[in-house]
Order: C-alpha cells, then structure tokens, then sequence
C-alpha cells in the first residue's frame, strides 16, 4: 500500500457495527490500523516488535511546548500517533513520569509542569487516560514509561510545589549535576517511587510498564554523588559501595516486576539500559567494546536482570552506527542476542533514530540495515526508535527509506514467553465481500483484544504462511459484536482469514474464506 493508501485509510478508520455492514454502509468513524498490500520479494516478519519512544521530559516529544490548550495536546498526539500507524509501527512507549511527577490525576505526586508550564496544575482532563484510549483505537500497543528517581531538572528544591514529597521529606533527595534526585538507597524512597509508579499501572489499562536507563546518574566530572550517609547507615558489613548501589537498583528492578506481574499479570515490564554493560576488558563476560559501562557508571546490571529473568524484556540502547570504533553495533547487538539466549527475555534494540534523522550517521541505510541486521539474529524480535520527533523530522531521509525497505508490510507485536496467556477461540470470518475498491470483511469473535487480518494468493499451508508478513493486512481493536473492515486490492481467488488475539498477542488458528464472493 502506498502511502497515500495508508493516509486514506487511518482517516476513514474501519471497525463499524454489524448493523453498519447489513446496512451496506461503508467503514467509517474509528481510527484503525493502516492496512498494506503483501507484494515485495522476500519473506518478511509477521511478528515484530516496532516501537517508539515518546519523550515528555523538557518536552521533547510531546506536547510540543508546555501550556497548549487540552485540545492542541490531543490533538497533537493524535497526529503523532497517525504518524506512527503511517510508518508501520505498532507500540508506543509514552513517558508519563518524567520528574517526580504525573501524566494522570495521582494520589502521590503532583501533575507535571510539562503539561500546563506549572507544576501541579490540573490539565484539565486526563492525559493518561486519553493517550491510553487513542492507542489502543489504532490497535497499538501502550506501554507507560517511568524516570524512577529523577525529582527535578535543576537542583533548586524551591522548584516544586510546596507539598511535593521531595519537599516534604527533604532527607530524601540529594543534588548532583545540576538535576535533583531522590536517593535510591533510601528504603523509604524506593516503597514511595513504587507506589507512585504502580498506582498508573493498577489504575490504568497499560499494555507494558517501562524503565529508562536513569537510576544513579551518570557521572559527571569532578562532582561526587553525596550518598556517602546512606551508604553508611544502610550498607551491609563489608559490602563496597559499588555492589550497594547495584543491589539497590536490582532490589527496585525485583520489586516493581514482582508488583506488576501481582496486579495484572499480562503487563510487560521492560527496562532500557544503557547499550553497554560491561567491556571485556573488565569482564571475560563482557561485550569487545571500549565505551562507558552501565554497570559502574550508573550501577545498571543489566545482564543479571536479563539472566535472572526480572524483566520480561530488556531494549538495550545500541545508539551507535555498525563499525564504531568504541561500540561497533553489530558486535553489540550480536553480544545482547547471546545474554538473552536460554532466558525467554524478549530482546528488542533501542535505535537511534535521532542520530539518523539528524545526519550523525552519515550512511542514510544506516537504520535499515540495523533492522535487517537483527532479523537475522534468533533472538532479537524488533527494535524501539528513540523518538517521535526524529521519525516526524527526518532531515536526511533515514527514516523513511527504513520504512520504505523494512516496514512496507504490517506487524504483530511478539508475544513475551514469560508472560501467561492463552489464544483466543477461532474467530468467525462470516463473508469476504468484493466491493469496488477492495473486499469488505465482516467478523466475529470471543475473548478477543483484537484480531489480525489475512490475504493469501492459494489456500494451501495457510498456517505456515502466517509468519509471512506480506499476507498480513494489518491488526484492529475488538470492539464487541460483529466488525467490518474494508480493505483495498486483491483478487477474487484471494483467500482471506481472520485470527483473533489476546492482549499478550497469543493468537488463534485461522477462520479462512476461500474467495471474496461480489457484492450482490
């Protein structure tokens, strides 16, 4: 499908009632997934985590500035997330506690600043909420995104609002590096960022829940990180202050997985570390590099959270282009693909979109070699793009001949083997209709969160055929009853199925119509 077809169809939606299809009206109204013709050459994944993040922090993303109307941010983000849909994705993972504070009405912390330009004040309306459901309407993934300990973006306390807790409990937060933080060696300050984060999660209808690679900062020069007291009053007898910082970064990773899996089980947690752990100058372990180590620098041991399984997913952020001298993305992404091996940890990669849309990497294949790349590895089952400006701004056409070359055909996200789950019954596929443009599809189905269209040239080893994504037409919401939904193309002979899924994406077996019968 062209993207012209693509724009067409995110406009005019496609999910209606059964009573809209009897009626033989046309699917209108509620956004959709955008659909793609299979054609090309080559297999290409029907499953595949493709992500991006979207950042609020100093408004990076989104919203575009503080203090626009409610309806200038939804309607931004409507768009960003049309732009999304555009270029083929299917997740976002959305910051929506930046600093200390919240995207959503919280118990515990104050709105964001990032919001209204001030702290505390009420957008009116709920941002979580509102993110939450448009995503979902376009059958992407939502996936909440949490800074666990950064409090503020100047050291200045006065800074919040006077009832902030960093205010309240002033012992909690040290300063370093022009930024406030909370101290993560403080059990008292680990129980409270739990429950601030965690209350999103209960409350709210998230498909994953999400950590950044910020828990001790990065060290900056000269400057000493001021927890000498804490280590002092917390460490255990001869425990270095290395290894407490690290425990106290596992002790948060635990926990909050442990949480979320006991409230809803079916959410994803997912962390992403910094691209490096260790080099293997330090650690026979580690990976042939030369660059920062996230397990000193920020006291992130990522590849024990990967081998001891508290994460569902890791995203390592492998910014770097294939031939860097320090940090060489092939040797990289090869070396993440071996710590996942025997875990059931879902690898995706962290991209740096930013660098390609900016001209930093100089090779405008850049990215889509990287896709291509991790296709090959057993392992790695699709990457996140840091960010949505970069896939908006794309000065240097990067993005869109990753696009054009590695995301022309839809995707399934993946399911994540350490999450439970269990296919949906087999939908009922009750006509594939010919209309003048296309074929109209109408379908039923239980216990569906959404379910995966299909178009096949012949009908034999249909089942095979579905980890080919050029038979997949797209993936839409389940609303309830029967749907139609209208796609463009195709021949008479075509066969055409429907699969239904749950919202861990297991999937069922095919309802299958041999042809598209004309419209009478």
């Amino acid at each position: 499908m062209d993207p012209a077809d693509r724009r067409t169809f995110l406009r005019r939606g496609a999910v209606t009632t059964a009573a809209l299809a009897a009626a033989g009206a046309a699917a209108s109204a509620r956004p959709g997934r955008a659909l793609a013709e299979p054609g090309g050459s080559g297999a290409v994944p029907a499953r595949e985590m493709r992500g991006v993040w979207i950042a609020s922090v100093a408004n990076i993303d989104w919203p575009s500035s503080p203090g626009l109307s409610a309806q200038a941010q939804q309607d931004e983000y409507r768009a960003a997330l049309d732009l999304a849909v555009e270029q083929g994705l299917n997740a976002v993972f959305s910051q929506v506690r930046p600093t200390a504070d919240a995207f959503w009405p919280s118990p515990h912390e104050p709105w964001s600043r990032y919001l209204t330009g001030t702290q505390g004040r009420d957008p009116g309306y709920d941002p979580l909420a509102f993110q939450i459901q448009e995503a979902h309407a376009r059958d992407l993934e939502f996936h909440a995104w949490f800074n666990p300990y950064r409090v503020a973006m100047s050291e200045d306390p006065a800074g919040l609002v006077p009832d902030h807790p960093a205010r309240r409990n002033p012992d909690w937060v040290w300063p370093y590096g022009g930024k406030l933080y909370y101290d993560p060696g403080l059990p008292e300050v680990r129980a409270f960022a739990l429950e601030a984060m965690l209350d999103a999660v209960e409350r709210y209808d998230v498909d994953g829940a999400h950590f950044d690679d910020y828990f001790y900062p990065y060290p900056v020069a000269g400057q000493e990180v001021p927890d000498a007291d804490t280590y002092a009053a917390h460490a255990a007898p001869g425990q270095s202050l290395a290894d407490w910082r690290r425990e106290n970064v596992d002790l948060l990773v635990q926990e909050f997985g442990h949480r979320v899996h006991a409230i809803k089980p079916w959410v994803r947690f997912t962390i992403s570390p910094f691209g490096i752990w260790r080099n293997r100058a330090s650690d026979p372990a580690g990976s042939d590099t030369s660059g920062t180590e996230s397990f000193s620098a920020i006291s992130a041991d990522s590849r024990r959270w990967v081998r001891e399984r508290w994460v569902d997913g890791l995203i390592p952020q492998v910014y770097w282009q294939v031939g860097h001298p320090a940090a060489d993305y092939d040797t990289l992404v090869r070396w993440w693909d071996e710590v996942a091996a025997g875990t059931d940890v879902s690898l995706w990669i962290g991209e740096a979109a930013y660098k390609a849309a900016a001209g930093t990497f100089t090779d405008p294949a850049e990215l889509s070699r990287h896709v291509a790349l991790c296709r090959t590895l057993p392992r790695v089952g699709g990457a996140v793009h840091f960010s949505l400006s970069s896939l908006r701004t794309d000065t240097t056409g990067s993005v869109d001949r990753m696009v054009a070359e590695r995301y022309a055909h839809p995707a399934i996200v993946p399911v994540s083997p350490l999450i439970p789950g269990a296919a949906p019954p087999r939908p009922q596929l009750h006509a594939a209709t010919a209309t003048a443009t296309g074929v109209r599809l109408r379908f039923s189905g239980q216990a569906a969160t959404s379910f995966a269209l299909w178009r096949f040239p012949e009908g034999r080893g249909l089942n095979s055929q579905r980890a080919d994504g050029r038979y997949l037409l797209g993936t839409v919401r389940a609303t309830g009853g029967t749907q139609v939904h209208e796609v463009p193309g195709g021949s008479p002979a075509d066969w055409y199925a429907v699969t239904a899924l749950d919202r861990t994406r297991r999937q069922s077996i095919l309802s299958v119509q041999r042809r598209a019968t004309p419209a009478s």
